[in-house]
């Protein structure tokens, strides 16, 4: 067991735990200006665009879904699509919708303030959902739902192929890991998933809005946060 000590490191995390709110503005120290990825060239960008055009166009072809019914926009996913980080959430809200894009608003705001808490800008990563359609009134989406919309999630993944993937949110968890338990057992601990014979290092935690509506968690999530920044570290992973 490591001895607790005091320091101004343990001041700075207490400082930053309180500080991750919309109004939080971060350091001004540069973090990564330049836009490096790994392992990318024409003919690879290419054939996933192509992959993920072709997953829009199966999720789209749903039929008698209530989520896509009562949709005004899929929200497959945005970003980098040649990173290394994949972050999945729950379910598009009503900006989301709106935009077809992935964590826009309050949630959005403070999402980019926790990756960049570890030196990462959301437009280097690349983000998804669990679910494509916004549920409505922002519910929390079935089993049921979750179970049909894991079939596009794992080719999802096979086609970004990550390196490390995060899951924010109980939806997001279960689709991916099939644990259906209290998220607050799960979150912090390093699991594995297998896709196609690949197995995947999977981070889970609380997911922004949640942590909008409880914002005792922030200082659980912080502690999941410099857990995923050893893990990039450990395996030499530039974003």
């Amino acid at each position: 067991m490591t001895k607790k000590v005091i320091n101004q490191k343990g001041k700075f995390d207490e400082e930053l735990i309180n500080t991750i709110e919309p109004n939080f503005v971060f350091k001004d120290k540069p973090i990564n200006r330049f836009n490096i990825i790994e392992n990318s060239n024409d003919s690879n960008q290419t054939n996933k665009a192509e992959l993920l055009e072709e997953l829009k166009k199966q999720i789209n072809s749903i039929e008698n879904c209530n989520l896509k019914d009562n949709s005004q926009n899929l929200v497959l996913g945005d970003g980098n699509i040649n990173s290394s980080i994949m972050l999945i959430g729950e379910a598009p809200g009503i900006e989301e919708d709106k935009s077809g894009t992935t964590f826009k608003g309050e949630v959005g705001d403070l999402l980019n303030k926790m990756l960049l808490a570890i030196e990462i800008k959301k437009q280097n990563i690349y983000c998804s959902y669990a679910i494509n359609f916004r549920p409505p009134e922002d519910r929390k989406p079935t089993t049921q739902e979750i179970k049909r919309y894991s079939v596009f999630l794992r080719k999802h993944i096979s086609i970004i192929n990550p390196k490390i993937i995060i899951l924010m949110g109980s939806s997001a968890m279960e689709a991916v890991t099939g644990i259906n338990s209290k998220i607050s057992s799960e979150r912090g601990k390093w699991k594995e998933t297998i896709l196609k014979n690949k197995t995947y290092p999977v981070m889970i935690s609380f997911n922004p809005s949640y942590l909008i509506r409880f914002p005792e968690n922030k200082k659980y999530s912080w502690e999941d946060l410099k857990k995923i920044k050893q893990k990039i570290n450990d395996m030499k992973i530039i974003i």
